[in-house]
């Protein structure tokens, strides 16, 4: 049966029409005004039921020396409150979960797209072994306050301030069976509820991918250059810790190479007639150089959208999705992607 939040009930609330590969099914994309949505994240607090995701919850007293030997993450020192995203990757280094991780006392919760749910909690259970954790679901719901700040709801199990590109955000995990008066006290403390199309805007504008979208089946890490932990904030690819699956393709990019991709943000022409889909190719001169992701209209900037695109592509020309062309934000170039100690030593010893 699939879900469906209880916010759907609210006036005007409107799912996405058409087939997508957002994770957006069961809640409202917008509630009559989406560009008014959006604004309120400027001159307010705005509230997004994200309660389709799915959480996990792995408990018991080896849960963090578990996880840290499965995920991208550093998480065997790691105190309550500890919050930072995570990636499971297969022995090549490509991505095949992107998670959200929390730790609160002594279990971590890992909430995902609805689509990775089934699989993450099928791996994880296959891994457990001897150790002595417990994996199985945690019926929460995740919303999410962009923009101003507002206080917990009473019923939130977690609060976590979210380090990202984007505007100020905290992400509440709350009992489903308490979703709706948890929004309700939100709105009562000052907020607005905005639909996913307003957290979507700002996830593009954050180059913040979701995987079905806005990866494929080659994707690895160091495409999402401010995944890779080069300072004290959390990302999603801790470079300072032991052996974990696909570990090897994350240390032979970082200290030898550069990705053959990246991901960059879109501003599409939107005077096309036909918008293009996910998953479309991109292309320059009518050479196929990447792949097109989420796409979205956005109050300040029209048509915007996410896109893996080769690295020899970045350096002029137009791209073209179909019949649409496209220029690459110039910010969402990466200015460092850390300095390539493997490199220098092999050209050292070259020049010997």
């Amino acid at each position: 049966m699939s879900y469906s939040s209880p916010l759907l009930q609210r006036p005007g609330a409107s799912e996405i029409q058409d087939a997508t590969l957002i994770d957006a099914v069961g809640i409202a994309w917008h509630y009559g005004d989406p560009l008014v949505e959006q604004r309120s994240v400027e001159t307010g607090s705005a509230i997004v039921d994200r309660s389709q995701r799915r959480v996990i919850k792995v408990a018991g007293p080896e849960a963090a020396t578990f996880l840290n030997n499965l995920l991208s993450q550093k998480l065997d020192d790691v105190s309550s409150g500890f919050h930072a995203g995570a990636l499971d990757l297969d022995i090549q280094g490509h991505v095949l979960h992107q998670i959200d991780l929390s730790r609160v006392e002594d279990a971590f919760y890992l909430d995902v797209p609805a689509a990775q749910f089934d699989s993450l909690l099928s791996f994880l259970t296959k891994m457990i072994f001897w150790s002595q954790v417990t994996v199985e679901e945690a019926d929460l719901a995740v919303v999410t306050v962009l923009g101003g700040e507002l206080p917990a709801p009473a019923d939130a199990v977690h609060s976590r301030e979210v380090v990202w590109r984007g505007p100020h955000r905290t992400d509440h995990l709350i009992p489903r069976s308490r979703l709706a008066e948890a929004v309700a006290e939100l709105e009562a403390a000052g907020g607005t509820l905005v639909g996913l199309m307003a957290f979507t805007a700002e996830r593009v504008r954050a180059l913040e991918p979701e995987l079905a979208a806005d990866l494929d089946d080659k994707a690895i890490a160091h495409e999402v250059p401010h995944w890779i932990r080069r300072s004290q904030g959390p990302a999603f690819v801790h470079l300072d810790k032991g052996c974990y699956r696909g570990q090897e393709t994350v240390a032979r990019v970082e200290n030898l190479g550069r990705s053959p991709r990246l991901l960059v943000m879109l501003y599409l022409d939107g005077s096309a007639p036909n918008r293009p889909a996910i998953g479309d190719e991109v292309t320059l001169g009518g050479r196929r150089v990447g792949r097109l992701g989420t796409i979205v209209d956005d109050c300040d900037y029209g048509p915007i959208a996410l896109a893996l695109i080769k690295r020899s592509a970045l350096t002029g020309g137009t791209l073209t999705i179909g019949d649409v062309a496209a220029s690459v934000e110039e910010d969402s170039l990466p200015t460092d992607e850390g300095s390539k100690a493997g490199r220098a030593a092999v050209e050292k010893l070259r020049g010997r």
